[in-house]
C-alpha cells in the first residue's frame, strides 16, 4: 500500500449513517473472560485462581450506558480443570439470564496459556471461542481490582512480585495479496465525534467505550485504508483478525490483533518512521492508549466499510 504524510484532523471521516456499528447483532453481547491466579495466598499456602466474566458493555448512546453483566467465582487450586470451567460458565449463564442479560453470542478469552481449558469449556456448552486482546472491559475491571480488591484480602501478596516474563514478539508476516487497500493515510479524531461512531453506517465494526476522563477535544490517532472495489470484503478479513492495536517499529507499521499474531501493513521511508512514530506515539498518549482503524473505498466517501476503535492495553 502507498503511504500519505500524516494528516490533520479530518471531519470527514465522521460519516453519518442509520446503520449501527455495535460488536454484537441482535442485542446478544460478547463475554470477556479471564481464569488465572491472583496475588493471594489461601489459607493452605495456594495462589488463588479466580474467574472474571464480563459483558463487553456497548457504546455510550446519549451519554449513558447499562451496566455490564459481571461474575465473579473463586476456584479451589485442585480444581483448576475445564470440568469445573464448565460448570462455572454454566452457573454464570443461569445468573446472567436471571438477571435479564441475553446469552452471550461468544467468550473472548484473554490469555494464551488457558485457551485450551476455555475452549473445552465453552465447546462443552456450544459457545464459540474467540482468542483476543480486545478485552478491554476485563482488562479495566482486573486493574481495579488489582488495585483496590486484592490488596485487601487475607493472604494479599504485597510485597513486589516477579515481573512478568516479556512475551516474544514474532516476525509480523505481511498481508496476503486479498487484504491489501489501494493505499493507507494517518488521520485524526476527535474524541467529540466517537461519541456518535455507534450511529455511523458500517459494514464492519467494533466500537468500544471512551475513558471517561477523555477530554472531548483529545485527537485520537489511526489509519484509514482506502480499496476502491474491495473495501467491504478486506474489511470484514479485518473483522476475523480480531485488530488489537496499531504499532511503529523501526520503519515497519504493524497491526497486532487476536491473542499474538502480528500483520505488516507498510514499511516506511527512514525520515519518515521517525516523524511518525513520534507524532503517532504522542497522540495515543495523549489519547489514554486510544487508536483506530478505517476502511473506505474513497478518501471522500462517507460511508465506513470498516472501523475498530483500539486501545493500547497490557498483554496478557
Amino acid at each position: 500500500m502507498n503511504s500519505q504524510e500524516p494528516d490533520a484532523p479530518d471531519p470527514g471521516l465522521a460519516g453519518t449513517g442509520a446503520a449501527s456499528v455495535a460488536d454484537a447483532p441482535g442485542g446478544q453481547p460478547d463475554w470477556e473472560l479471564d481464569f488465572y491466579s491472583r496475588p493471594v495466598l489461601e489459607a493452605d499456602g495456594r495462589k488463588r485462581w479466580e474467574l472474571l466474566i464480563c459483558s463487553t458493555p456497548p457504546p455510550a448512546a446519549n451519554g449513558t450506558t447499562p451496566a455490564p453483566f459481571r461474575w465473579v467465582r473463586v476456584c479451589p487450586a485442585t480444581s483448576v480443570n475445564s470440568l469445573w470451567l464448565r460448570e462455572a460458565i454454566e452457573a454464570a449463564l443461569a445468573e446472567a439470564r436471571s438477571q435479564g442479560f441475553s446469552r452471550p453470542r461468544r467468550l473472548r478469552c484473554w490469555r494464551g496459556s488457558m485457551r485450551t481449558m476455555v475452549q473445552r469449556a465453552a465447546e462443552a456448552l456450544q459457545l464459540e471461542l474467540v482468542p483476543s486482546r480486545r478485552c478491554y472491559a476485563l482488562v479495566e475491571w482486573l486493574r481495579q481490582r488489582e488495585a483496590e480488591v486484592y490488596p485487601a484480602e487475607p493472604g494479599a501478596l504485597l510485597g513486589p512480585l516477579a515481573p512478568v516474563p516479556a512475551a516474544i514478539r514474532g516476525v509480523p508476516v505481511p498481508l496476503p495479496e486479498v487484504a491489501r487497500g489501494d493505499r493507507w493515510a494517518w488521520a485524526t479524531l476527535p474524541a467529540e465525534a466517537l461519541r456518535d461512531a455507534a450511529e455511523w453506517g458500517a459494514g464492519f465494526a467494533g466500537l468500544i467505550q471512551l475513558p471517561p476522563e477523555l477530554e472531548s477535544g483529545a485527537a485520537i490517532p489511526g489509519i484509514r485504508l482506502f480499496s476502491r472495489h474491495r473495501a467491504l470484503a478486506i474489511a470484514g478479513w479485518l473483522a476475523g483478525l480480531e485488530p488489537v492495536r496499531l504499532e511503529l517499529e523501526g520503519n515497519q507499521l504493524v497491526l497486532e490483533a487476536g491473542l499474538e499474531d502480528r500483520w505488516l501493513l507498510t514499511t516506511l521511508p527512514g525520515e519518515e518512521a521517525r516523524l511518525a512514530s513520534e507524532a503517532f506515539e504522542t497522540a495515543r498518549a495523549q489519547a489514554g492508549g486510544l487508536q483506530f482503524l478505517a476502511v473506505q473505498a474513497e478518501e471522500q466517501e462517507q460511508r465506513l466499510e470498516g472501523f475498530w476503535l483500539l486501545r493500547d492495553l497490557p498483554d496478557a
